[in-house]
């Protein structure tokens, strides 16, 4: 039996060259990049030469990257750190209503805390309309947080229009990129964003580490209090393998670009059309053009995702239904729900995303597959059968 790995949204597994360039600070280079001597100095060398890795993968200047604990604490950072260093400005954010949960839950917060959040909607596909954004600036926004591309479904989000409806009323534009980060082009100047959170592990880095672009001159405060590391924005002593790792996956990540993003885009269209083609009844979730390479995202009619799931589990296909954040909720996506796909068809939805490992013969190996448990779980449903 084969193992077909197509969960990289959830997590990409550590890349070959990232390994081994995180070894010698499990070993050789222990030293506190906080210490004046040279056990110090040397991993704060590296600390710097990491920065230097991120910024260069997103076009930013090294001083404007805040290592944190990984994209949660990015964007619950630029949430809070925000909105409490500008209060007296206004009280008012907008985001949307498809944003991960570490934007959703800290808006959420801070409604309790005398904030207004506008969630703005999005269409059919998934997509944001920059009107909307437009529509909903007011003399007391602060800030507007809107994901570059949905985690769930794939859709890119147009940041670049909504960076210039945005800036022209200087209001500060954040956007959670953690999973466009390293799979698609992108540059902070172009795109006009203030903040732009991404993660290490979404990467081919290591888990538990993550970054927050902060453009020189935006006011937030401080997240963690105690000490004076990261520029006095993120206190306690650095998470100095992650963060190597990360730099190195942000060095790979520039290198391949173009690479990765033909593969992915080649091998998804291959399962998209595999799938419109053997299986009745299947709806593609998400923009057809303008999602992520490796995003297939699908609602298969009459069936229910996990035991989908676990019927691509037995054949040693691995993948989700909706995010991994939201792993074990019996609700149906509330992506989903909220580009208005009925909930006893979202219930049916499966995930799939595809990394620079998958091959042509993996993908011939699901579209053998798939269908085959699909007609298996049907048979056994009484609407199906209806």
């Amino acid at each position: 039996m084969q193992r077909v790995y197509l969960d990289h949204a959830a997590t990409t597994p550590i890349h070959p060259e990232v390994k081994e360039a995180v070894l010698p600070f499990l070993g050789e280079y222990f030293g506190n990049p906080s210490s004046v001597h040279s056990f110090g100095r040397e991993v704060k060398k590296a600390v710097e030469e990491a920065r230097e890795k991120v910024a260069n993968l997103i076009g930013a200047k090294s001083e404007e990257i805040i290592f944190t604990g990984g994209a949660t604490e990015s964007d619950n950072h630029t949430i809070f750190g925000v909105a409490r260093a500008n209060r007296k400005k206004g009280n008012h954010i907008i985001t949307s209503t498809i944003e991960h949960h570490a934007i959703l839950d800290s808006c959420q917060a801070l409604e309790k805390e005398g904030f207004e959040v506008t969630y703005v909607p999005v269409n059919e596909d998934g997509l944001i309309n920059p009107a909307d954004v437009e529509k909903a600036l007011t003399d007391r926004t602060i800030l507007v947080s809107i994901m570059y591309a949905n985690n769930e479904v794939g859709t890119i989000q147009p940041i670049k229009e909504i960076g210039k409806i945005v800036k022209a009323r200087n209001i500060y534009f954040h956007t959670d990129a953690v999973q466009a980060t390293g799979q698609i082009p992108l540059q902070v100047d172009d795109l006009q964003v203030d903040l732009l959170s991404l993660s290490g592990h979404k990467m081919y880095g290591i888990k538990g580490v993550g970054a927050l672009y902060v453009r020189k001159g935006t006011r937030i405060e401080r997240f963690i209090h105690g000490g004076a590391q990261e520029r006095k924005k993120r206190a306690g002593t650095e998470n100095i393998v992650g963060i190597v790792g990360l730099g190195k996956a942000a060095e790979i990540a520039l290198r391949e670009l173009p690479e990765r993003e033909e593969h992915n885009r080649r091998l998804r269209d291959k399962l998209i059309a595999g799938i419109e083609e053997k299986i009745p009844y299947v709806r593609l979730n998400g923009h057809r053009e303008k999602r992520l390479p490796g995003n297939v995202n699908f609602c298969f009619d009459y069936i229910e995702g996990e035991s989908l799931l676990m019927s691509l589990d037995m054949k040693g296909i691995a993948g989700s239904s909706g995010s991994a954040c939201n792993s074990g909720s019996l609700t149906a996506s509330y992506v989903l729900l909220a580009m208005n796909i009925p909930a006893e068809i979202a219930q049916g939805s499966l995930r799939l995303t595809i990394g620079r490992d998958n091959t042509e013969e993996q993908i011939d190996y699901v579209l053998e597959v798939l269908p085959v448990i699909v007609e298996r779980l049907r048979a056994m449903s009484p609407a199906y059968n209806k």
